[in-house]
């Protein structure tokens, strides 16, 4: 789709917000070298926060002011905003993406894919929205398979790569706690060591639906469930403490993020979800209250 005559805007906004599983299933390895994942997940309030400006040059930049995150290509939302540019046929723009990184790096949360999400969503809205909703997931899934899942946010329930999404119920008033211990864990390196074992038991995805149609936190929180916990990989002993550590406190229920390294719990209200984040503050540097999020396409 062209545009017959160049836009321009002066900076535009947006926050791209982080994402929990609910549950995470991986069910078959395919023929490409991908895994078909079944999945229950949740954007929560913890985001990251984005402004994008015009730049001279013609090149695409993202500044983080972390060392270690990229800002060329390697950079999911410098990724996200060529994709758009090219889509419009607007390439040649220059942009500054600036993100200030509330999310950590390397939690299971999608923090470099909800950046995308958000340089879409930004991108669409400063240019008058040219793009479909459906155009728009169609370009995140180019992206990462997280992509299209943080542009439309809210509960959803994800197959295939993590792309294909049905929209569930809302999950019953809550709180999460989130906690990441230092270290990170590569996202490939689990996958290779998933691969190289059996898995022994899957998560209740039927249960979990049935519970949120029922509105019931309880049963939701009884049937939190992960598959990467049980790799067989040291760290994992790690993640087992943190669950521990959040039950300790009054979770209902607690389970890793993605591949990890971030845990969560679930409270049933801000006072108890707070009085346990105060206390875990002690053992996590990095250590937040959330809630869910609505969808935002």
């Amino acid at each position: 789709m062209l545009l017959n005559e160049k836009l321009s805007f002066s900076a535009v906004s947006e926050k791209a917000y982080a994402k929990l599983n609910i549950s995470l299933d991986v069910t078959a390895k395919r023929g490409d070298g991908y895994h078909e994942m079944l999945m229950i997940m949740q954007t929560v309030s913890l985001c990251d926060e984005l402004t994008i400006t015009p730049a001279e040059g013609g090149v695409v930049h993202a500044t983080t002011g972390l060392p270690y995150v990229p800002g060329d290509m390697r950079n999911l939302a410098v990724r996200a905003a060529l994709k758009f540019l090219e889509l419009i046929g607007d390439e040649g723009r220059g942009m500054k993406i600036t993100i200030r990184k509330n999310i950590p790096v390397g939690a299971g949360m999608a923090g470099g894919s909800a950046d995308a999400a958000a340089v879409l969503r930004a991108l669409n809205r400063a240019y008058g929205h040219p793009l479909t909703a459906e155009q728009l997931l169609a370009a995140g899934e180019t992206i990462g398979s997280d992509v299209a899942f943080c542009l439309r946010g809210g509960t959803m329930l994800a197959a295939g790569r993590g792309e294909i999404l049905t929209p569930l119920p809302a999950l019953p008033p809550c709180r999460f706690v989130i906690c990441k211990p230092e270290f990170s864990i590569s996202t490939p390196e689990l996958f290779r060591k998933l691969d190289q074992g059996r898995l022994n038991c899957h998560p209740d995805t039927e249960g979990l639906l049935a519970a949120l149609e029922a509105q019931d936190l309880d049963g939701l929180c009884r049937r939190l469930y992960n598959v990467f916990e049980d790799v067989d990989d040291r760290r994992m002993r790690t993640m087992r403490a943190a669950k521990g550590a959040l039950l300790d406190r009054g979770a209902l229920g607690a389970v890793m993020t993605g591949t990890g390294s971030a845990v969560f719990g679930v409270f049933r209200d801000e006072e108890s979800a707070q009085a346990a984040c105060a206390e875990l503050k002690r053992e996590y540097r990095f250590c937040c209250v959330a809630e869910a999020t609505e969808q935002l396409l």
